[in-house]
């Protein structure tokens, strides 16, 4: 007898078998009972028959609970009904717990006593689908760039400064020195860029943004591509790649997933050509049409973001934003200085930003008048400011949120499942 999981099972028709897992649920009707079994790898139902274990066992069976972990041996046998078009006829078990009290029950449960059983909760079958669906979005960005010569290189948690704004920054004491939790990586992969050509980082990031909305975290995971001699154009084709090849790899490969999530996928087959790409300019202009009390200069809300995204069925590319609401290392338009060569990528669906980038500033007196500007220590971006002395080249690059990817394709209505354990203004546990 052969230990296989429940993904595998199709391969094993008519043979005995070894499956170890947990009980989804049971019931029984007289002398028989049934038993779902989750694995980590799916759910299949396990037939317990009386005459077959004997009134020992099958009294045995009649004490597990939910979330009870056992062994089961058994044959695996084909039934078109059954979830999967596969059952086990169970010869005998082996208990390896009994399950008391579990706290998640099949009721309805309010989703701070779900988020504060997180560790349990993520057993659930929506969960493990959401769960399922990060791990493919993780997998396909890092084949992504792995099969386009890109070179990953790992950058600092602790920083000695600010990359997009002193008031989101999560400060520390270092040794009796002041650092943060990094806001992002892309200073370090401009370092990188220049020296590998093509380079991604991809970590955790943190931002201490006062914000209960229903897109922020405040740690998260992003992914963030730097290459040099290249400009915002083949920046944005960059951006649009990805994407299209992460929907593309989520379709083929997690459908029961989407499935079990209840998720409309017709709007993500879509997403396989080009994104239509509009203006700042002009987004300003339909949203004023629309009544919106907006001007040229604001940033754009989550309101706003999800009218622009509505006017179209897949991810858009808005580009040409105000210099004044950008960093300070976005480069300016030469023919129109009160713009930036930046953009952000929206999802549709009122799911807003999930990626932004740019063309990055090489002129070192521009970037010392925009430290300057924004406050900042020149001292701490010396370093910084020396990629711009030795061999400085054109280079861009942007940011992808892994969580906001997720919640998207997902279809989901808050981004704290997207993780498995949220970190909010209002949770640090568990």
């Amino acid at each position: 007898m052969e230990f296989v999981n429940i993904k595998e099972i199709e391969n094993y028709k008519d043979k005995k078998v070894i499956l170890k897992g947990w009980v989804y649920n049971t019931r029984s009707s007289g002398k028989i009972g049934f038993l779902m079994l989750r694995d980590g790898f799916g759910i299949i139902q396990c037939i317990v028959e009386k005459s077959k274990l004997g009134d020992e066992a099958f009294s045995l069976f009649k004490t597990l609970t939910q979330e009870s972990s056992l062994e089961i041996n058994g044959v695996v046998v084909k039934n078109e009904r059954a979830k999967g078009g596969y059952e086990v006829l169970v010869d005998s078990f082996n208990i390896y717990q009994i399950s008391k009290d579990y706290p998640i029950t099949p009721k309805e449960h309010g989703i701070d006593y779900l988020m504060n059983n997180r560790h349990l909760w993520l057993r659930s079958k929506k969960q493990h689908a959401i769960l399922k669906v990060r791990h493919r979005i993780i997998k396909s960005v890092r084949d992504f760039f792995d099969n386009n010569d890109f070179t990953l290189v790992d950058t600092p948690i602790f920083t000695p400064n600010a990359a997009e704004g002193t008031s989101t920054l999560f400060e520390t004491d270092y040794f009796d020195q002041k650092a943060y939790l990094c806001q992002t990586g892309q200073l370090y992969g401009e370092a990188s860029a220049l020296a590998f050509g093509k380079h991604y980082n991809f970590g955790p990031c943190f931002r201490a943004e006062k914000s209960k909305t229903r897109r922020h975290l405040t740690e998260f995971w992003m992914v963030e591509p730097e290459i040099a001699f290249c400009g915002i154009e083949e920046n944005m084709q960059w951006a649009e790649d990805l994407l299209i090849y992460i929907v593309k790899e989520v379709l083929n490969n997690n459908t029961n997933e989407l499935e079990i999530l209840d998720r409309d996928i017709s709007k993500l087959k879509e997403v396989n050509t080009s994104f239509p790409r509009i203006s700042y300019t002009k987004c300003i202009d339909l949203l004023k049409e629309a009544n919106y009390d907006i001007s040229w200069g604001d940033d754009f809300g989550s309101p706003e973001e999800t009218y622009i995204s509505d006017q179209y069925k897949k991810p858009v590319i808005v580009y040409g934003f105000p210099a004044e609401i950008k960093a300070f290392y976005m480069k300016r338009d030469p023919e129109n200085p009160k713009v930036v060569l930046g953009m952000d990528i929206l999802a549709p669906d009122g799911y807003g930003e999930i990626i932004g980038g740019s063309e990055r500033e090489v002129d070192i007196q521009v970037l010392l008048e925009r430290i300057n500007e924004e406050g900042l220590n020149r001292k701490d971006y010396e370093w910084f400011l020396d990629l711009r002395k030795f061999g400085s080249v054109p280079h861009s690059g942007f940011g992808m949120g892994i969580e906001r990817v997720v919640s998207w394709i997902c279809g989901l209505s808050h981004i704290r499942e997207t993780i498995p354990f949220a970190r909010t203004m209002t949770r640090l546990n568990p």
